[in-house]
């Protein structure tokens, strides 16, 4: 490929990664001047692509939304997540895209060379979705875009917010991530009145825009958001929460403990420790029992005197006397 050719397309790249870059950067980045950094930026326009230039100290280059979809700049492996994506989303998750994957699935398995049809056919033929599990909550496909672009814009998100016990209220956040886990969409954000890091079912908020203003970026709460999140729904969220030693090796646990019940630790090869919560000590007694694995509840110290009548109830209920 001729050198001006990569390098274009190497602009292209920096700046669909990034939403704003100073010329000086840019040039750094390519191993260029900025002077060639401007007839580049002025190449990729007569291509089609919408870059914005704003002058001054403090301007550089944006790539903007343009009137038609210019072609869009993919390496093997994003072209290969981007396939698999839109393969799942063809069969439910997101509200109302369903036929719109399926249209641009077509187009760009049409495109794909022979090695990424093979790797992308090999992971849709080899996985199994679980039965039963569509008829959870659903999100749509704009409120999940427009939080995504507030994460990357920096900016201040507004929305109405219902609780997990059906209050209603108006919040005000700088949007971090977007976390999906257990077929659920979270937004991990700091709230703006409360001083905090907190986390957002995505399909029980409205935004309300117009949003911002921009904000600088805040260290976020955890290095690992996905089990930041699990944690949250997992155990936070609930009245009774404990920890519990269960007598099963943690990749044992792992099969029947998922991320929306419970976060696991190994203690050795044979033992692990088991986060959770649930709405009270009779479903907490219920959840434990279907593990179907020995368990010595750790902490809280009281809950076990909370459980004792449940487990003197189901003696009674099976015939056997107390002690």
């Amino acid at each position: 490929m001729p050198a001006t050719s990569s390098r274009l397309l190497r602009l292209l790249s920096l700046l669909q990664a990034h939403r704003d870059w100073s010329g000086a950067d840019l040039a750094d980045r390519l191993g260029v001047t900025p002077r060639t950094v401007r007839r580049d930026v002025d190449r990729l326009r007569e291509l089609g692509y919408p870059v914005h230039a704003s002058p001054g100290t403090g301007g550089g280059y944006r790539l903007g939304a343009g009137a038609a979809l210019p072609p869009l700049l993919l390496d093997d492996e994003e072209a290969v997540a981007v396939a698999v994506v839109l393969r799942t989303a063809a069969g439910g998750g997101v509200e109302g895209i369903e036929e719109t994957s399926v249209r641009a699935l077509a187009k760009l398995e049409q495109v794909l060379p022979a090695r990424l049809r093979r790797r992308v056919e090999a992971f849709t033929s080899f996985t199994v979705p679980v039965p039963g599990r569509r008829g959870g909550p659903t999100v749509g496909a704009a409120v999940l875009t427009e939080l995504a672009f507030a994460c990357r814009d920096r900016e201040r998100v507004r929305f109405d917010y219902r609780d997990h016990a059906g209050r209603e209220g108006r919040r005000t956040v700088e949007p971090h991530r977007l976390v999906f886990t257990e077929r659920r969409w979270y937004l991990v954000a700091w709230d703006v009145d409360r001083r905090d890091w907190r986390t957002f079912r995505a399909d029980r908020l409205t935004p309300r825009p117009p949003h911002g203003p921009r904000f600088e970026p805040r260290r976020p709460p955890a290095e690992d958001l996905a089990a930041y999140v699990a944690r949250g729904v997992s155990t936070a969220a609930y009245a009774v929460r404990a920890v519990v030693l269960l007598h099963a090796p943690l990749e044992e646990a792992a099969a029947r403990v998922t991320p929306a019940t419970g976060t696991l630790e190994a203690v050795d090869e044979h033992r692990c420790l088991l986060r959770t919560g649930a709405p009270g000590p009779e479903a907490m007694v219920a959840h434990l029992a279907m593990l179907g694995f020995d368990f010595e509840i750790r902490e809280p110290a009281g809950l076990r005197e909370r459980l004792a009548p449940i487990a003197a109830r189901l003696n009674r209920s099976f015939g056997v006397s107390p002690d």
